[in-house]
């Protein structure tokens, strides 16, 4: 098969372009993009991953990253339309996966609205790169046997309103995705509805990028945690007794910043 045959003209692929780095691109996601004839990709898909599209590829960036969007959903929706009505072969790049906090539901409802064919290639989610990179489980036979995912994205002025008791419960491991603006109030949630204050926790920034930076500490201190961490840079949190490190590798430990 072709490369180009991946794709049918006229057809949309929303892209899983994972956490950053492109040797953790999954090989379908690699033949797609070489595939496509225009890319649209967000803030968050990693610069390693953009030089995958060869040369002579349309590329449009529709990013939203720290409350600056380039575009608006309907807007990015109705440019996903145009392009396969063109008879263009469409991806849609997305950091991590498309299917986690990536609004995919939206895309694939516009397009299915006016007949447009589309698939989805999964890609790997940040949570599960940061518990890679930590040495560290996102569950834990005995100590945390469920994992559940959030986001602390908010438009301008919204309360952060989550249920909080269900997410202080123990035995569990809770991955926050844009969670650093909001650390303070997650920590004093977590804590005000019974999650013990020494509970864990691993602050994941720019997630297997070279910058990259792993915070270690407690949930008492989740504020203090970030307070170094930039605007720019996506952050990522992880509470829960399996994100402790206790089998940290000393290589990898080398790398983590301890906070007590």
């Amino acid at each position: 098969m072709q490369p180009n045959e991946l794709i049918a003209p006229g057809q949309v692929w929303l892209v899983g372009a994972g956490p950053g780095d492109p040797d953790l691109l999954t090989r379908k996601a690699e033949k797609l993009i070489a595939a496509a004839d225009v890319v649209f990709y967000d803030a968050l898909v990693g610069p390693g991953v953009l030089d995958l599209i060869p040369v002579g590829v349309e590329r449009v960036s529709v990013g939203k990253r720290s409350g600056r969007h380039s575009k608006a959903q309907d807007s990015i929706n109705d440019l996903l339309l145009a392009a396969a009505k063109a008879g263009k072969r469409v991806v849609r790049l997305k950091g991590g996966d498309p299917s986690v906090f990536g609004r995919s539901a939206e895309e694939m409802e516009h397009l299915a609205s006016d007949g447009v064919s589309f698939r989805i290639c999964p890609g790997i989610t940040t949570a599960s790169a940061a518990a890679a990179s930590g040495s560290a489980s996102l569950t834990l036979r005995g100590v945390a046997r469920g994992l559940t995912l959030v986001t602390a994205h908010l438009k301008a002025g919204e309360p952060l309103k989550l249920d909080w008791e269900a997410l202080a419960r123990p035995g569990g491991t809770l991955g926050i995705y844009m969670g650093r603006a909001a650390a303070g109030e997650i920590s004093r949630n977590l804590i005000a509805a019974g999650r013990d204050p020494e509970t864990p926790v691993m602050v994941a920034v720019n997630v297997s990028l070279p910058n990259e930076r792993l915070i270690r500490g407690k949930l008492s201190a989740l504020a203090f945690l970030v307070q170094t961490i930039s605007d720019e840079d996506p952050t990522l949190l992880l509470i829960g007794e399996a994100v402790a490190g206790t089998h940290c590798p000393a290589d990898v430990a080398a790398n983590v910043v301890l906070t007590l």
